[in-house]
């Protein structure tokens, strides 16, 4: 069966962890990587990273995207939302429909 997990920090995953996924408390971008990297090649099929650490770890998060799982989406931190998950959205539905048909302001 496959798992859900949460990487960032401490006060921005401990929520997930009443919801019973599995939650990965990170202090540096090394140290998310490195989680990443080890739970990615486990039976998580879906896993949430906050924004900071997704930023800041984007060239080892590309990695993953060519493959099926797991699917890495990026969650707002205790700070807010930085916009990446609102922009990879439209990143896709452009792709997949070849105009900017969400956000376009004409």
């Amino acid at each position: 069966m496959y798992k859900i997990g949460v990487i960032g920090d401490k006060q921005s995953v401990q929520g997930f962890k009443a919801v019973g996924l599995d939650v990965f408390d990170c202090h540096t971008r090394e140290d998310a990587k490195s989680t990443l990297q080890r739970i990615a090649e486990e039976d998580y099929a879906i896993i949430y990273i906050t924004e900071n650490f997704y930023d800041e770890m984007k060239e080892t998060i590309y990695q993953y995207n060519e493959q099926r799982l797991p699917a890495i989406i990026p969650i707002p931190g205790m700070k807010g939302s930085m916009g990446i998950g609102l922009r990879n959205i439209k990143k896709a539905v452009e792709k997949a429909v070849g105009a900017d048909i969400l956000f376009n302001e004409d």
